[in-house]
């Protein structure tokens, strides 16, 4: 069973509401086993695919989350876009708790993620200069607008490794840097979906002000659930907007990264990864 639009649900958001026709699919990877099995079916007419990054009942830390197993599952389903939801903490006085933020750059801080479908034998280097999808979050953009909540078009991510929140030396530093939200998990999903020819949207949540602001007592975990519930709400809400503005096909640059990023000679390249890969360069690389 296909689906051309992936949704990934973060911290909070474990199901999607408005399915109907859900059939639940184990998909196998070459790189193991995505976080959870995917829940594919239709959604305001459009077929899609749903996988909380976390698993069911939020088992995986984000270095535990096998990011690569996740994506190449997508792809194998046939999808061609992914919207990642995904919980933030906000950099900036005026992105505020329930805020939301269309982020269009990242920032990393993490050690040593794979991240890369690449290596062993074959090397690749994507353009990443734009790491999201202009063309979809347009139309995340305007599915915010018709929800009517408070939304922020462009933003800075910066990722760290987590799994314990920033230390105030950390965080103030941050701020200097000039991020707008703190996150654990969305770049490395950019990074393996932009390799996958995959376009990608990231919508972040706000849920608290991280622990550089004075007058705010540090980040906590119970805050931080009161206002999860809320934002899996708005996201749900928004995703149904959003499902039948996605065109059919995809016309941006995203479907063609490959194109020119594979450096090795095809001939040098083991037979086992061509085959492990022919899912991603198969149009390329035999």
């Amino acid at each position: 069973m296909e689906a051309k639009i992936g949704v990934v649900g973060g911290s909070g958001l474990y199901e999607m509401e408005g399915f109907t026709d859900v059939s639940e699919i184990t998909v196998t990877t070459p790189f193991g086993e995505p976080s959870d099995p995917y829940m594919v079916g239709l959604l305001q007419g459009r077929r899609v695919a749903f996988l909380p990054r976390h698993g069911k009942g939020h088992r995986y830390l984000p270095h535990e989350i096998n990011y690569r197993a996740n994506i190449y599952g997508f792809k194998k389903l046939g999808v061609e876009r992914i919207i990642s939801l995904t919980a933030v903490g906000s950099m900036r006085q005026d992105i505020k708790p329930m805020d939301l933020v269309l982020v269009n750059q990242f920032f990393d801080r993490t050690k040593g993620r794979l991240c890369t479908f690449f290596g062993e034998g074959i090397a690749a280097h994507i353009s990443f200069d734009k790491p999201t999808c202009d063309d979809l979050s347009a139309y995340v953009f305007e599915a915010c607008q018709e929800v009517g909540v408070t939304v922020h078009r462009g933003g800075t991510y910066i990722c760290m490794e987590g799994p314990q929140f920033s230390t105030l030396a950390e965080s103030l530093i941050y701020r200097k840097w000039g991020v707008d939200v703190i996150g654990m998990t969305n770049l490395t999903e950019s990074k393996l979906a932009r390799e996958a020819e995959m376009c990608y949207s990231t919508l972040a949540l706000v849920t608290d002000y991280d622990c550089w602001r004075e007058s705010e007592e540090a980040v906590s975990v119970g805050t931080i659930l009161d206002y999860l519930r809320t934002n899996a709400e708005n996201a749900k809400k928004i995703v149904k907007k959003l499902v039948p503005k996605i065109p059919e096909t995809q016309s941006c640059a995203c479907k063609e990264a490959l194109a020119h990023a594979i450096i090795t000679d095809p001939s040098a390249i083991p037979q086992t990864k061509k085959e492990e890969l022919s899912l991603i360069i198969g149009k390329y690389i035999t």
